[in-house]
């Protein structure tokens, strides 16, 4: 039996409803790792190193997609609630029109511009080369990858959080033929795995694009879509957390290299490199269950439903605790296999990222408060909220705490700040949740 978004949830029912879209993020982060593995091990530190160095910039591009899926979602799923499917509709159908002419503004604009951006971040000689390789390659899939990124939202919102399922399983499984095949096989090296990658993002992005344009059985299906400058607006606002949260990690991932770059060269960048890659499955999780259960909420907000509003808050704050406790103690137990796994070539940039990977695996207990705060706020329609809680979390905190920490504690202070900023974010999530049941009364 299909679950839909008026339901009354119980634990089994959530979890089956968020679970598609848990696994797709889960997916999608693996095959990320899957990337940095074979860049890693078959083309070179070097080349590794300047894929992290150019990634922040690439996702503040993508960015755009999650802010108008998520704050697009959000305004879409309140108009189901409030029983107005037409002009959900051709909100949606707008939303998806404005990105595909965005991403392909900024691929052409990125490509002119991308080598001054490439000098800004510090690259010297070759790595200048490989990042300006690899990120143009990856520009021309952008309207492709903004897309992939708004409809996880929007295929959740349509009641077919299956399909998002599939749709990433087949970009993901060809990303990782095509790498093995790109890289290995025919040697193409650094450009290889930057058009496996972009393969990947042009499949996930268009599959849900034609599933969209036909007609089908979700709530869902583009037409026509009267420029309606409220409406995108109100999806913008909504969507600013997530906007910002990307934005955010973005500055915050070229703050971490600075710092690495001079504390521990580029064999600092590398590990960092890993830590991320592997932190992105662990932090899905989180993401992929808040993505899940906005559109639930934001559902039953617009039908005016309080009792099932307060059961979806009281099982969020059960999920949220309970992952971060296994998260954290199976991230800690992992540290040292995940890092042999990607640099095991090179013992000391292996023992300084298992290091580093049991310092930061204890952020993973408090992250998921500061994105499910977020993602509630932004379910809500309360996107300076939403903002604010992402801005603080992925911004001000880490930004302060990596350019501080390190002049008391040197290298460790670099590991130590994500702790540090986490603990701080997720404080501040818990008091505006706290907050909003006075006026959402969830």
């Amino acid at each position: 039996m299909q679950i839909q978004l008026s339901d009354h949830f119980t634990y089994r029912k959530l979890v089956r409803f968020v679970m598609p879209t848990i696994i797709m993020m889960i997916f999608t982060s693996i095959y990320s790792v899957v990337d940095g593995f074979f860049v890693s091990n078959f083309v070179g530190k070097t080349p590794f190193a300047a894929v992290n160095l150019i990634f922040p910039v690439l996702m503040i591009f993508g960015a755009l997609g999650f802010m108008l899926g998520t704050g697009g979602s959000a305004l879409v799923a309140r108009l189901l609630g409030e029983q107005n499917p037409e002009k959900a509709r051709q909100v949606f159908s707008l939303l998806t029109y404005v990105a595909i002419v965005l991403g392909t503004l900024l691929a052409v604009a990125g490509s002119i511009w991308m080598r001054p951006i490439v000098l800004f971040l510090g690259a010297e000689g070759e790595l200048v080369d490989l990042c300006c390789l690899y990120a143009r390659i990856l520009l021309v899939a952008l309207p492709g990858f903004m897309l992939q990124n708004m409809f996880q939202s929007f295929l959740v919102t349509a009641e077919k959080p299956q399909l998002g399922l599939l749709v990433t399983v087949i970009a993901g499984v060809a990303n990782m033929v095509l790498d093995a095949l790109f890289i290995v096989a025919l040697d193409w090296g650094l450009a290889g795995a930057a058009a496996a990658t972009a393969i990947s993002q042009i499949l996930g992005g268009v599959i849900p694009l034609v599933y969209f344009s036909m007609p089908n059985q979700s709530l869902l299906r583009l037409g026509a879509a009267p420029f309606d400058g409220g409406a995108l607006l109100k999806a913008v606002t909504n969507g600013a957390s997530e906007f910002v949260t990307n934005i955010s990690m973005s500055v915050v991932a070229v703050l971490y290299n600075f710092q690495l770059m001079y504390y521990a060269g580029e064999d600092g960048i590398a590990a960092y490199g890993v830590i991320m890659y592997v932190s992105f499955v662990f932090v899905a999780i989180f993401l992929g269950y808040s993505i899940g259960v906005a559109p639930i909420v934001g559902y039953h907000y617009g039908a005016q439903n309080r009792q099932e509003m307060r059961n979806l808050f009281h099982k969020s704050m059960v999920f949220i605790t309970g992952s971060g406790l296994l998260l954290t103690a199976v991230a800690v137990a992992a540290a040292t296999p995940l890092s042999r796994l990607f640099v095991g070539y090179d013992a000391g940039l292996c023992a300084l990222t298992a290091h580093a990977f049991r310092l930061y695996a204890v952020s993973f207990f408090f992250c998921g408060f500061g994105i499910f705060g977020s993602a509630l706020f932004t379910a809500l329609n309360n996107g300076a909220v939403s903002a604010t809680i992402s801005f603080l979390r992925t911004l001000v905190c880490q930004s302060l705490t990596v350019l501080l920490l390190p002049m008391i504690w040197g290298i460790e202070g670099v590991w130590y700040a994500i702790i540090v900023a986490e603990t701080v974010s997720a404080a501040v999530a818990v008091c505006f949740m706290l907050k909003g049941r006075e006026v959402y009364h969830y």
